[in-house]
């Protein structure tokens, strides 16, 4: 049966009440333990060297708290038997935590939650989480303390916790013990449970004459992880003595310190740690880097000072103004990313996992999700987006030999990456509905490799980075040409080449329901995406100077034979229709309509459709149902015409009514299992529905703060929805785009934002002011040296000289 159109925005709201009291506070009031993970999970604090979860200091992994570090590029490599078979897997370890602090009355019982009240306050200005809780011991006496945590945006190193404990109703002293803790493991996620989790071996733990402690572990791949620890002491009238002590197991290291509490009068003590690794750049021995760093370190203000002067930095450099209900939501997505890349990433040689580093959620592993966060780092970090395609770049052998493995020519570019560029996609995964384990075929997505050629092409375009686009961004994207080329097949009964055995972005079919190999052909996304590579070569040839192009072509062994090879399957490449629409994949036709009334009836939310079909015995590879974007994919990294010229140029008839048909055919098909859906579908509809895209980019915008997923937000953010949520409102909602040399604009404003200004960086200019309201777009230069900036505006061409500012009518 035909679907009816579905609620774009139906969704699980089970994130519980958060609140927002300004545009630039996350507050949660109250202890909930069903919902700690969430908090845990959007409170956290980093600076992209590492982050840490929001977790109290004195809890531990227990089902509701689950403390967490995570140190960016820190992956190990384990075995498991999973289904009675047996993998390697590669995940992002739980490093060592830093945070564990408790106190006591001497011989009581130490506190371990959960508090009588609580709140928490994350400071997204500044960096800064804070905690506000009362813990009563069974004698009914009140402690009331009040904890500052920061991730140093500063000193990438340093992390650092603050806790003021005030006695209300009771005098004497108080026992405190603050511990560094590398006998955790990775248990974040249920769903991986049968894998195995330990990756930290304990290498030695101390204590320096001058109070330091410190504690030192290694990966099974041999990393050392060293953490050194400093603790003050003082009260209102300045420093103060504590009796202290030390305790050691194997792989913890503890200090107690005994202090004097007076009914009303507060007691600080400050805990600032330093983190080093044997990976680390410019670091010898971790262990003596920490020990000398933490030891060195100011004191808990100061930190917080120099770390919030980095904070207003970096937010000047990421200026949205926009008027909205929600703003909050946007600082918050942005504090996220910013918190998992930033320039402490950028040497770090690391990829943007898709989980952030909140969590243990796909372990940790890099997918294709800078396919949309790099639109933003683009024009705020460009620096940032290089280092992502460094990384990417670094990799090339690998994915080279995994073409070779396959038999074929070029780079294919993992589905799942981590610290090699192997491919390290799971090949079985849990259903938990059915308790079933099921093959995993999604590293057929080699429509990745085309996301990385799109970001090297995109960055160029951003920045006019010929250096980059010659040294490595060319050799990127000519390997990744030379894959499609190779893995197309001609049909000579179609005369068209054919991309045979893959999947596209939809995730949902992963073979036909009347074959027993899995894999689909010519999935139109894939498809077009190669086609428009294969173009993109060519033009790099022609971009490169004649010297690096001789080098490349020498190194790479190509012949002038190659390129026209590229222009005949990039012309030629097949895109299967029906219904007047495109297909999502050929064969796509011969599939089932689901009745999707009955299961809108038996299911309030069908987001995870396929693993409701198969605990019902059934496969969602029968219907035509979508979990995400697939065709549609092509509306978002495309205008209509880009799109409409790249259909015509493999010889389709394609005019502005293929796109809304098939727009409207696909919306009424998906469920939105991914929270990148939302972001997409939002892009499309901005022209068509400017309500329905509002609703879609609200949805994608808070996707994490209400965790639409029902639980998945505890295992990490998702921030690639994250970062392309933030860039609805700065490329979609002005109508900007970068190509040709210049800046388009065609603003679409929807009626609930009355206007926006951006201030972006554009081919080396700092300053480029953006703002939109209901008649006018006004585009504006600081001053500067560098060259004039194009701007198109609906058949306008004119330019903008550093220093000037141009005014159009809407």
């Amino acid at each position: 049966m035909e679907p009816d159109a579905p609620d774009p925005v139906a969704v699980s709201r089970t994130g519980g009440p958060s609140v927002m009291p300004d545009p630039w506070t996350l507050r949660y009031d109250g202890f909930d333990p069903v919902q700690e993970g969430l908090r845990e999970a959007l409170c956290a604090v980093g600076n992209g060297y590492l982050v840490t979860r929001g977790a109290a200091p004195e809890s531990v992994a227990d089902g509701v708290h689950y403390p967490g570090t995570y140190l960016a590029g820190c992956y190990d490599r384990t075995t498991s038997t999973v289904a009675g078979r047996t993998f390697t897997h590669e995940d992002l370890v739980n490093c060592p935590n830093w945070l564990p602090f408790t106190f006591r009355r001497p011989g009581g019982e130490w506190f371990t939650g959960p508090p009588e009240g609580q709140r928490l306050e994350l400071d997204l200005r500044r960096g800064v989480l804070t905690r506000h809780a009362v813990a009563v011991d069974r004698d009914g006496r009140r402690t009331r303390l009040v904890q500052r945590r920061i991730a140093s945006q500063a000193q990438p190193h340093l992390v650092a916790l603050e806790t003021v404990l005030t006695a209300e109703n009771w005098s004497g002293p108080l026992e405190v013990r603050s511990a560094l803790d590398g006998t955790v493991t990775n248990t974040g996620v249920p769903r991986y449970a049968g894998l195995t989790g330990r990756h930290l071996s304990p290498v030695g733990a101390g204590a320096d004459p001058d109070g330091t402690l410190w504690l030192q572990v290694a990966t099974g791949a041999g990393r050392r992880i060293a953490l050194a620890a400093r603790h003050r002491v003082r009260t209102a009238g300045g420093p103060a003595e504590a009796v202290r002590a030390e305790e050691f197991r194997d792989g913890r290291a503890a200090q107690r310190l005994t202090v004097d509490l007076r009914a009303g009068e507060p007691v600080t003590v400050e805990k600032v740690v330093a983190i080093h690794t044997s990976h680390d750049p410019a670091t010898g021995d971790p262990l003596r880097a920490a020990r000398r760093l933490a030891a060195g370190a100011a004191d808990f203000d100061h930190l917080v000072a120099d770390h919030a002067l980095r904070w207003r930095a970096l937010w000047r450099r990421c200026r949205i103004d926009a008027d909205f209900e929600g703003i909050g939501a946007l600082h918050l997505d942005l504090f996220h990313l910013l918190q998992t890349y930033s320039e402490h990433s950028a040497d770090l040689d690391v990829g943007i996992p898709a989980r952030g580093l909140h969590g243990e959620a796909y372990r940790g592993h890099v997918f294709w999700d800078e396919l949309f966060v790099l639109r933003l780092l683009d024009l705020r970090f460009p620096e940032l987006a290089r280092a992502v395609l460094r990384y990417r770049h670094r990799r090339l052998e690998a994915a080279r030999q995994a073409a070779r493995e396959e038999g074929l020519a070029g780079a294919m570019y993992p589905w799942q990456s981590a610290s090699e560029g192997r491919e390290e996609s799971a090949r079985v995964h849990l259903n938990p509905l059915s308790g079933r384990w099921l093959g995993d075929h999604s590293h057929l997505q080699r429509h990745v490799g085309s996301a990385v050629a799109y970001n090297v092409w995109q960055y160029y375009e951003a920045t006019g980075d010929l250096d980059f686009l010659a040294e490595a961004g060319a050799e990127m994207l000519l390997d990744i040409a030379r894959y499609w080329s190779s893995a197309a097949v001609f049909d000579p009964a179609l005369r068209r080449w054919s991309i045979r055995g893959v999947l596209g972005p939809d995730e949902y079919h992963d073979g036909y329901p009347w074959a027993d190999a899995p894999g689909l052909d010519d999935n139109a996304y894939t498809n077009v995406l190669a086609s428009w590579v294969l173009a993109r070569a060519c033009d790099v040839l022609d971009v490169l100077p004649a010297y690096r192009r001789d080098e490349l072509a020498e190194r790479l062994a190509l012949d002038a034979a190659e390129p026209e090879r590229w222009q005949e399957v990039g012309r030629r490449l097949r895109v299967p229709f029906h219904d007047g629409v495109i297909s999502q994949f050929d064969g796509y036709e011969r599939l089932a309509e689901l009745d999707w009334a009955t299961y809108r009836r038996r299911y309030p939310d069908l987001r995870r459709l396929d693993r409701i079909l198969e605990a019902e015995g059934d496969t969602v590879n029968r219907y035509r149902a979508s979990k995400q974007a697939d065709v549609l994919m092509l509306r978002y990294l495309f205008s209509d015409r880009q799109l409409r010229d790249l259909l015509r140029r493999l010889g389709y008839p394609a005019g502005p009514e293929l796109l809304r048909r098939t727009t409207s055919y696909y919306l009424r098909r998906t469920v939105h299992g991914s929270t990148l859906s939302s972001v997409v579908h939002a892009w499309v509809l901005i022209r068509s529905d400017p309500r329905a895209s509002w609703r879609h980019f609200r949805d994608a915008l808070t996707a994490d703060l209400r965790d639409v997923q029902g639980g998945t937000t505890r295992e990490g953010v998702h921030l690639g929805a994250m970062a392309g949520a933030v860039d609805l409102l700065q490329r979609c909602c002005t109508g900007l785009e970068i190509r040709e040399d210049a800046l388009w604009l065609d603003p679409r404003l929807p009626s609930a934002l009355p206007g926006i200004e951006v201030e972006l960086r554009y081919r080396g200019h700092w300053g480029v002011r953006v703002a939109v309201d209901r008649r006018t777009v006004t585009v504006g230069l600081r001053e500067g040296r560098q060259e004039p900036v194009q701007i198109r505006f609906r058949g306008e061409s004119t330019t903008v000289r550093p220093g000037e500012s141009r005014t159009f009518s809407r």
